[in-house]
C-alpha cells in the first residue's frame, strides 16, 4: 500500500489498496543509535484520552517547530476525533463543526498539519460521508470550505492536508467522477485547483508539503499507471519529478513526501524489482537515493522518507527482510539513527510509523502494538 496511507476514512484510502505491493506491513525494533551520533535519543508515547485501541486507537500526523502534535484517535463508539496535544503533554480533542458522530459511522475530524502558528488544517466527514476541508485558529474558531468543482455524494469532497505559517493551505479534491485533484488555498481564501499533464490522480502529500513560499509537492497516476512525482510553483508552473531507478511497471514509480522553506523535497520510489528507496531531491532538481541501514531487498520491503525539515534532516521508516518497520532519522551528511516506539508489535502490519520532523530534528508518528491497536509518539534526537 501507499507507505503514507492514514485511516481508513481517508478518501484516498483506494490509493493505499492499489499500492498493496509497496511497503505493506509494519513491525519493530528496539532503539538503535548510530555510533557516529553524540546523543541520547529518547521516545515519549502517548494515547489520547478517550482513545480506544479496539477501534483504532491514536495516531500523530504532524508536529511544529515548538512541539505541538496533532492527529486523531477513535473513541470506543468508533467516533474519530481530531487532537491537539501540547509540549506539556495535554490534550485538547475537538469536532468540526458539521462532523458526523454517530455511533459505529467512523465519520468524524481529522486533523493532518499544524504551523508554528498553531492554525491546524484538515478534514471532516458529515453524516453523509462528504467531506470537508477546515482550518482551526490557535483560539479554536472554524473556517470550513470547499474547493470548486469537489462532488458532494459519499466519500467525495474536499480535504485541507498542509498548512504553511502564512496560513495557505493545500490538500486534494474528489470530484463527482471520484477523481482526484490538488488545490491550493491562499492565506485570502483564494482557491486554485491544479493537476499535472497527464494525470488521472492527483494527491498533495499530507503534513509538511507546502512551505511558506507556497510551493507545493506531492505525486500524481498517469494514464499507464506509473507514479510520478510533482513540483507546483505559486505562478502555476508544475514539475514532473522521477527519481533515477524508478520503475515503470503498474503503480511503481516516484512518491514526493515532504519539501522544506528551502525547496529540498523528500520521498520515496519503488524500482522495477518492487523495493523501495527514499531519496532527497536539491531545489536544483539533483537527486541522491539512500537505503536505511537494515532495510530489506526485497519486493514490498525498502525505504520510505515522509518528512525534511529546514536543516535537510529527513524522517520515514524501513521495512527490513521480515516486513518489520523501523524509524528512522537522517541527516544531510548521511549519518542515521534507528528507533522504534517501546510497546510496539512484532508481527506484520505492526511496529513504528514516523510521520513528520520538525526544525528540532523531533519526530512524531504512531506505532502498531501486538494487538494492532494505534498509540502516538514523540523521538526526540
Amino acid at each position: 500500500m501507499n507507505f503514507r496511507e492514514t485511516s481508513r476514512m481517508t478518501a484516498a484510502a483506494w490509493i493505499g489498496s492499489a499500492l498493496v505491493a509497496l511497503m505493506a506491513n509494519a513491525v519493530p525494533l528496539n532503539a538503535q543509535q548510530n555510533t557516529n551520533y553524540k546523543s541520547s535519543p529518547h521516545i515519549i508515547t502517548f494515547d489520547a484520552p478517550g482513545s480506544s485501541t479496539a477501534n483504532g486507537g491514536t495516531q500523530a500526523f504532524a508536529n511544529n517547530d515548538w512541539g505541538e502534535v496533532v492527529g486523531f484517535y477513535t473513541d470506543k463508539y468508533v467516533v474519530p476525533y481530531a487532537f491537539l496535544r501540547t509540549p506539556q503533554g495535554e490534550f485538547i480533542s475537538f469536532q468540526a463543526p458539521g462532523a458526523g458522530t454517530g455511533h459505529g459511522l467512523d465519520q468524524g475530524t481529522l486533523a493532518y498539519s499544524i504551523n508554528d502558528a498553531g492554525a491546524i488544517a484538515g478534514q471532516f466527514q458529515d453524516s453523509s460521508y462528504l467531506f470537508h476541508a477546515f482550518v482551526r485558529t490557535p483560539g479554536g474558531e472554524f473556517t470550513t470550505f470547499e474547493a470548486p468543482g469537489a462532488g458532494t455524494g459519499a466519500n467525495q469532497g474536499t480535504q485541507a492536508l498542509d498548512i504553511n505559517l502564512e496560513g495557505a493551505t493545500a490538500g486534494i479534491y474528489i470530484d463527482s467522477s471520484n477523481v482526484y485533484h490538488g488545490f491550493v488555498q491562499s492565506q485570502w481564501g483564494q482557491i486554485t485547483s491544479f493537476d499535472p499533464e497527464g494525470s488521472i490522480l492527483t494527491f498533495v502529500c499530507e503534513e509538511t508539503c507546502l512551505n511558506p513560499e507556497g510551493v507545493v509537492t506531492g505525486f500524481y497516476l498517469d494514464g499507464s499507471l506509473i507514479f510520478h512525482g510533482f513540483l507546483r510553483e505559486p505562478n502555476g508552473e508544475i514539475t514532473t519529478l522521477d527519481a533515477p531507478g524508478a520503475g515503470t511497471g503498474n503503480y511503481q514509480g516516484t512518491i514526493a513526501g515532504s519539501i522544506n522553506p528551502e525547496g529540498t523535497i523528500t520521498g520515496y520510489l519503488q524500482d522495477s524489482s518492487g523495493v523501495f528507496h527514499g531519496f532527497v531531491r536539491s531545489p536544483q532538481g539533483d537527486f541522491t537515493t539512500f537505503d536505511a541501514p537494515g532495510a530489506g531487498t526485497g519486493a514490498g520491503q525498502g525505504t520510505a522518507a515522509y518528512s525534511i525539515n529546514f536543516f535537510g534532516t529527513s524522517a520515514g521508516a524501513f521495512l527490513d527482510s521480515n516486513g518489520a518497520m523501523h524509524g528512522f532519522s537522517l541527516c544531510p551528511d548521511g549519518k542515521f539513527i534507528t528507533f522504534n516506539a517501546p510497546g510496539a508489535g512484532i508481527g506484520a502490519g505492526q511496529g513504528t510509523r514516523p510521520s513528520t520532523n520538525n526544525l528540532k530534528g523531533a519526530v512524531t508518528g504512531w506505532y502498531v502494538d501486538a494487538s494492532n491497536g494505534n498509540h502516538g509518539f514523540v523521538w526526540t534526537p
